[in-house]
């Protein structure tokens, strides 16, 4: 069993992600600055924000990693950042190994091309989110000793498009991955499958990577 704290525990990935880990026997304990509307079973539930030191704090001693599934939009625009980059030096001091849920638009389109954020067609409304979080990126690997992963969804990935769950994924490092058709997705409980294997067998440390189907 791993003691696991999630930021963001009551959104899409973090509910996913308490869910597949609670499944599997973890000790789940999820921080959100709202109440969840339903609870999962074998969660504890904890208010407050990334951007708390004392909520920071709290899910560092309940925990052996910490995963922040938190996107910098709204009133947390310009703010996420800060906050993991703060928490990734409490990790650091800690001993905790921590996870970063970041977005796909850092994820180059092909081999020495560009990043999916610089294409033409990237939507213009979602750019400084991703901007932000592939400067929380750079910011992990730049840690001296952290323990660190970060995980890139798929293009097509959120509440608007949720998907069957599947039981499977592919993984990838620095490319989007696309299937046969072009398509770039992966569902909320598959995503969590690859977050909870990571926790369970790591793979990636101080490692970026991707999935989808």
């Amino acid at each position: 069993m791993t003691r696991i704290s999630v930021f963001g525990g009551t959104g899409y990935t973090g509910s996913h992600l308490a869910t597949e880990a609670a499944r599997r026997g973890h000790e789940v304990t999820a921080f959100s600055r709202s109440e969840p509307e339903q609870p999962v079973d074998g969660v504890r539930y904890a208010q407050g924000s990334l951007l708390d030191e004392a909520t920071r704090r709290a899910a560092l001693e309940a925990a052996d990693v910490v995963v922040v599934a938190v996107a910098p939009r709204g009133d947390m625009a310009g703010s996420v950042r800060e906050g993991i980059r703060a928490l990734a030096t409490e990790a650091e001091q800690a001993g905790v190994r921590l996870g970063v849920v970041g977005g796909a638009g850092s994820l180059h389109v092909a081999e020495g091309g560009p990043r999916l954020f610089d294409t033409p067609d990237f939507p213009a409304d979602y750019k400084p989110e991703s901007l932000e979080m592939a400067e929380a990126l750079d910011d992990l690997r730049a840690t001296a000793t952290l323990d660190w992963f970060y995980l890139c969804p798929p293009a097509a990935y959120g509440g608007f498009a949720p998907g069957e769950p599947r039981g499977t994924y592919r993984v990838g490092e620095d490319l989007l991955l696309t299937d046969a058709e072009g398509n770039s997705f992966i569902g909320g409980a598959d995503f969590a499958l690859a977050l909870v294997d990571e926790i369970e067998t790591p793979a990636h440390r101080r490692a970026r990577f991707t999935v989808a189907y």
